[in-house]
């Protein structure tokens, strides 16, 4: 049965920690200079209705470096939803590639998408959420914890709008029993329905979800700070009154980090507007992991791909290969010596 990874909550604690301990393993192998092509000749989609550095690249990387290929489709160069149905336009990918990634404006395109699609679909972000990044971000975490402490003593604090990467960070915190708070003012502040999905995973897990107006209290018991752009595209008209509402109390700057524990790191999951929503002094700072962060988008998109691709590989006997092969040789000889 094929897989997709659409959606935080469509998998267990179990199973994420399942894709952690595949890239970490695989990451570790990277920095010992081994590299499994553990996708060979495998063809990978890259579906892209915006312009992406990370997502981009990590996804391409990663497919080159396991041993297979990826294609970029900007918006203009296939016919997405337009002069042609999504339906068909995921069916026909899937007949021609083994993997399909999408970057979306609208969820409902990606959820489209892995209706019709044979193959696995990965989201590299939607209007609504952005999973591969969450998971790197955990990713991350775990490399940069204080010492002593497991992924479930851990407070994660977001500071900033309720964008799809909070949402989808929100979501796997709890879901991995970790303490989430989220600091905004309460205009931009998680609506009803992801604090029901969130609270949901916390009395599942043993986890711990705080919804604040309060950035100073947020930050006070925070291993990890985190921090996003203050708007998205199709909200530029609103810049001048988000930026009113956020600053300067929800700037993550200085004196908002020297609140929080001395280990406490900052992230970002990048692009930052830099002076806005955090200052280039705690960007830069001792404290801020926001670099290893984006490289940890490179492992982790490697580790999905072999974790949803590798169980749908065809693998031939050699009986089945030699019969083609003598099938083949046998044109060509024919025909061409």
């Amino acid at each position: 049965m094929i897989k997709h990874f659409i959606h935080i909550q469509d998998f267990s604690k179990k199973e994420l920690l399942d894709i952690i301990d595949l890239t970490l393993r695989i990451k570790a192998a990277d920095k010992d200079g081994v590299v499994f092509d553990l996708l060979k000749d495998v063809s990978l989609a890259m579906l892209f209705e915006e312009p992406s550095t990370r997502t981009r690249v990590s996804f391409e990387v990663a497919m080159t470096e396991l041993g297979g290929h990826a294609l970029y489709l900007k918006p203009g160069e296939i016919h997405l939803g337009v002069r042609e149905s999504i339906s068909d336009t995921a069916q026909v990918l899937s007949r021609m590639c083994d993997v399909i990634e999408a970057r979306t404006l609208r969820h409902q395109t990606i959820l489209d998408l892995a209706k019709y699609a044979t193959v696995p679909v990965i989201n590299g972000l939607t209007d609504f959420n952005h999973p591969t990044q969450v998971v790197c971000d955990v990713i991350t975490m775990i490399e940069h914890m204080p010492e002593g402490k497991k992924l479930e003593d851990l407070t994660v604090t977001f500071i900033g709008d309720a964008t799809n990467v909070l949402s989808s960070l929100m979501f796997i915190c709890t879901k991995l029993g970790m303490n989430f708070t989220h600091a905004a003012p309460k205009a931009y502040q998680p609506p009803e329905e992801w604090r029901k999905i969130a609270e949901q995973n916390c009395q599942e897990s043993g986890g711990k979800l705080t919804i604040t107006e309060d950035p100073i209290s947020a930050v006070q018991k925070a291993d990890f700070i985190y921090t996003d752009l203050w708007w998205w595209v199709g909200q530029e008209d609103e810049i001048p009154e988000r930026r009113a509402a956020f600053m300067p109390d929800y700037q993550v700057n200085m004196d908002l980090l020297k609140k929080a524990p001395e280990t406490c790191k900052i992230m970002h999951c990048l692009p930052a507007s830099r002076g806005v929503e955090a200052t280039d002094e705690v960007l830069d700072s001792a404290q801020s992991i926001i670099f290893d962060q984006a490289e940890n988008r490179l492992h982790t998109e490697k580790g999905l791909l072999v974790y949803f691709v590798y169980p749908t590989l065809k693998k031939p006997s050699e009986e089945t290969i030699n019969k083609h092969k003598q099938n083949i040789d046998a044109f060509l000889s024919e025909k061409f010596n």
